[in-house]
């Protein structure tokens, strides 16, 4: 009777390697075998019984190997576990000194954890990481009681991890079903009434508030809530732009930071697809130009985003045509004057900006 027949073989990962650990080492360490043949900075350990492997994961867990804590799970082969969310839990404003056996001290509680890392770079911990549950009942516990909680002085966010298609996903939804709209640049002789007679004729509003100081003077920006995405639609299309008592006001969309973050990241993301950073600069199309806009007032506009290489408002027989270009030296710098200055108000119109092509 083979081996592999008499006994019932269990594999532990073994992450977070020092460059320098070798298999050797691992085999005095675990006194076993191991599969690996390249420093990639893990491998795998075989036991011949499952309970030597359980009792190595409790004692050995993040023990020096080479002066570098190695890192111990299950061998988890199955990709589909992996990839399919469920389970899995991210950590968000974490300490910098928090580190993997932190992590597990404090989540391990909630049930077994198929994996769990901070994510690290050469300065150290990015202040994330991710848990990976057996179950998704203890992801929801450890949610739960773990969202909020201090851990070394820092309150931290829990909450389930959904991946970048799910983010993506929902972030078209709320930008194609919005009732909260963003109203700014209207003066600070303005109040919530005031606004909420200006806008209630689109439709039923919610709510309506003015932003203001500790003395109750106007910031200029506001925010108004319909009953309707129809509504709220309709003023914004009707709205940006216009003039209330003699300021050209903004009306958008109304974001959190968390979404501006996505729609910045998910902007630079299709510049990075498009190759532009494989080009000396990154040109944006910037439409529905104020025939009073020249180059000098385009540059001024876009000028606190980054260096700009190139600007141009397009003209025919000393007309401008309502539209130019404005090159900016990296795709950071792009995306993020596209995000910020897309439908702004820059004379008597929104602008309306694209990423122009290249032939």
């Amino acid at each position: 009777v083979s081996v592999a027949a008499k006994y019932r073989l269990a594999s532990l990962y073994v992450g977070d390697l020092h460059a320098d650990a070798t298999e050797d080492l691992l085999f005095r360490k675990f006194s076993a075998d191991v599969a690996t043949r390249r420093p990639l900075g893990y491998a795998y350990v075989n036991f011949l019984r499952p309970a030597d492997a359980q009792k190595a994961l409790d004692t050995m867990n993040f023990d020096a190997v080479e002066g570098k804590p190695i890192r111990l799970m299950w061998s988890q082969r199955d990709a589909c576990l992996r990839k399919s969310g469920v389970g899995n839990v991210i950590i968000k404003n974490l300490d910098r000194s928090v580190d993997n056996k932190t992590l597990y001290e404090h989540f391990s509680g909630f049930g077994r954890i198929l994996s769990s890392k901070v994510m690290s770079d050469d300065q150290g911990s990015k202040g994330y990481a991710f848990v990976h549950f057996q179950s998704q009942s203890a992801a929801d516990c450890a949610i739960q009681e773990m969202n909020g909680k201090v851990i070394r002085d820092r309150q931290v966010l829990v909450a389930p991890f959904r991946s970048r298609r799910d983010r993506e996903a929902e972030l078209r939804t709320r930008t194609s079903e919005f009732t909260n709209v963003y109203v700014k640049n209207f003066g600070e002789d303005m109040d919530d009434e005031r606004l909420q007679g200006v806008f209630s004729k689109y439709g039923r509003t919610l709510s309506v508030k003015v932003m203001t100081d500790s003395s109750g003077k106007s910031k200029g920006f506001g925010f108004v809530s319909f009953d309707s995405h129809e509504a709220a639609k309709k003023a914004v299309e009707e709205m940006n732009g216009k003039d209330i008592n003699g300021q050209l006001v903004f009306v958008g969309r109304a974001q959190k930071k968390e979404e501006r973050q996505a729609e910045l990241k998910q902007v630079f993301e299709e510049l990075k697809r498009d190759g532009a950073r494989r080009c000396q600069g990154v040109k944006l199309y910037i439409k529905n130009l104020d025939d009073t806009v020249d180059d000098d007032r385009l540059r001024r506009a876009f000028s606190s985003f980054g260096s700009i290489s190139r600007v141009k408002v397009m003209e025919e027989e000393g007309q401008r045509k309502g539209f130019g270009l404005v090159c900016f030296s990296s795709p950071e710098e792009a995306a993020k004057a596209m995000t910020q200055m897309n439908g702004r108000v820059l004379g008597s119109k929104p602008l309306n900006i694209a990423l122009a092509k290249r032939q």
